[in-house]
């Protein structure tokens, strides 16, 4: 694994001196590099990251480190997948305006970029777990996924120009990696970084003897690693979005690849399913059903603005070589069709894949705090049973619940199922 002979690793003493004399951190923090106040506030698997703060503001500063953080240096890991989320970031903002924080300047030798300090925006998950609310969450975020999904596309990108970007980002190998092994695999066998909560032993041998439900899973997993039709967020979780009560941002692009335009929306999609699982630990019984219908109409959210979104873009952003107008309204013919059935093939691919997220963060190694922070592990193993059955369904049948109320209905007959 190569590194820049030059890079050298951040600290809040070093800093200050590293960073004081470019324009673009002194002009938003302050000309007295000596007086900023510089917090580490890295709390995630892979990356350091600082909040600087001065007279006349703050940024965020985040740098990679060569390796996984979660673990240590005996996962080493490349420090240029900064550079990826560098340039997912840029694309992001383009492409789904005001939602991707701005970036201010990129080291790429020193894999570290400054971008805006989100305030006080919080991460969602916590919100979630606190039973705080979010004005048009799904709805941001069903848009985002199809702005990207669409215009990281050849629906929208002309032909060179999509190409030339996916034989950039195929050079971020240890990434996708990840994802294949952490995602699509490791929760099916005993992966050697797996654990779960003992208590829900049995549901996953019983998972993980089902060779069909593995087979699936690794036909989506063949779709996921053959297929470069957008440009992916490639890790959108609730940890991944930061949120006021009234706005919504989504940061953490470093998982970033070519790959199916519904992995993102289902990705998406199962972090508010695994919410709505896990709140009868965090909410007393008086707010417990009214909070849970919430997070479902957020999950409807995200699907029918996804929906419409796309066919908004479809209609007026449709400059690619897919399903050109030249085939289509210019001969006399409608597209709708076409649309409609490439909507229904993104939605059974998204939860599809919602399911294997649903499996992978209570089996394989990253968990979400939604189910950890639960300490009584027998209600911990319950509530978590509930979450992988309906995985579980989502990944074997999902023409059965494209329907957006019959996705609702399995989640609340899950939500009741006495499965330990």
């Amino acid at each position: 694994m190569e590194i820049d002979q030059h890079y050298r690793a951040l600290s809040v003493d070093t800093l200050s001196q590293r960073l004081g004399d470019v324009e673009a951190v002194v002009r938003r923090v302050g000309e007295e590099p000596a007086s900023w106040n510089i917090r580490e506030v890295g709390d995630g698997n892979l990356n350091l990251v600082f909040i600087v703060s001065g007279d006349a503001g703050s940024v965020v500063v985040k740098q990679a480190l060569p390796y996984v953080r979660m673990v240590g240096e005996s996962w080493p890991l490349p420090v240029y997948r900064a550079h990826f989320e560098y340039y997912a970031l840029v694309r992001q903002a383009k492409r789904a305006p005001g939602i991707a924080p701005e970036v201010y300047y990129f080291d790429k030798p020193q894999a570290l970029f400054v971008m805006e300090y989100l305030h006080p925006h919080t991460i969602l998950r916590r919100k979630l777990i606190n039973g705080e609310r979010v004005a048009r969450l799904g709805e941001t975020i069903g848009k985002f996924c199809a702005r990207t999904a669409f215009r990281g596309s050849e629906l929208s990108l002309s032909s060179p120009e999509k190409k030339a970007d996916v034989g950039l980002f195929s050079g971020n190998v240890a990434i996708p990696a990840i994802t294949e092994s952490l995602v699509f695999t490791d929760p099916y066998y005993g992966a050697e970084m797996n654990h779960h909560t003992p208590e829900l032993s049995p549901v996953v041998d019983e998972l993980r003897r089902n060779a069909r439900l593995k087979a699936r899973v690794q036909r989506l997993l063949m779709k996921f690693t053959a297929n470069t039709e957008t440009m992916l967020h490639g890790d959108l979780h609730s940890g991944s979005i930061m949120a006021t009560d009234t706005d919504v941002r989504v940061i953490d692009p470093e998982f970033s690849q070519y790959g199916p335009m519904a992995f993102d929306l289902g990705m998406a999609v199962a972090n508010f399913l695994m919410a709505y699982f896990s709140q009868p630990a965090h909410r007393q019984e008086g707010e417990l059903d009214e909070y849970q219908a919430w997070i479902l109409d957020v999950v409807d959210a995200c699907f029918s603005h996804f929906d419409a979104e796309f066919r908004h873009l479809w209609q007026t952003e449709r400059t690619g070589i897919l399903f050109p107008k030249s085939l289509f309204e210019e001969q006399g013919n409608s597209a709708d069709d076409a649309c409609d059935a490439l909507l229904e093939e993104i939605r059974l691919d998204a939860l599809a894949y919602c399911g294997i997220e649903m499996h992978r963060r209570v089996l394989s190694l990253a968990h979400n705090a939604d189910f950890e922070e639960i300490e009584d592990t027998a209600l911990r193993a319950k509530l978590e049973a509930r979450n992988v059955l309906m995985g579980q369904t989502l990944i074997m049948e999902p023409e059965a619940y494209s329907d957006l109320t019959a996705l609702a209905d399995l989640a609340r007959a899950y939500n009741q199922q006495e499965v330990l």
